[in-house]
């Protein structure tokens, strides 16, 4: 018999740094899963990626056990990384604040695939070129 789900949370977590302190032990301890438990898995499964930040998915289940999906991280956050800005424009596309080439762009898309909504990385290359120009950054040849 299948185990019946009683809840899905998404967080943001920094990866390798989940700790069962707020915000993940705020969101969590309502629910009844065991938050040290949860922490080191997740610590487990990124602690090659850190420094990023992860979207994950967790299912709980009635017995209160749980799994997880983990994400690619956010657009913005893999373009400010590669553009090396803090934060986006306040003033979108009208204020440039950095630059990124269309291979760059490219490899973010690449990174993106899996959880974008579209069939080819063409499709994903002018999503996260429409992200990049409204957080005012130019890309370039």
């Amino acid at each position: 018999m299948a185990k019946e789900i009683n809840k899905k949370i998404k967080l943001q977590i920094p990866a390798g740094k989940a700790t069962p302190a707020p915000p993940v032990g705020t969101v969590l301890g309502p629910v009844g899963i065991n938050l040290q438990e949860f922490c080191t898995k997740y610590n487990d499964a990124t602690k090659d990626r850190m420094g990023d930040i992860l979207p994950v998915e967790i299912t709980v289940y009635d017995d209160r056990s749980f799994d997880f999906v983990i994400k690619t991280p956010p657009t913005p956050f893999l373009i400010k990384k590669m553009a090396g800005v803090n934060k986006g424009s306040a003033k979108g596309s009208s204020e440039i604040i950095g630059k990124l080439t269309k291979q760059q762009i490219e490899e973010i898309a690449k990174i993106k695939m899996p959880d974008l909504n579209c069939y080819n990385l063409e499709e994903a290359v002018k999503i996260v070129s429409g992200t990049a120009k409204n957080m005012g950054i130019e890309i370039n040849e």
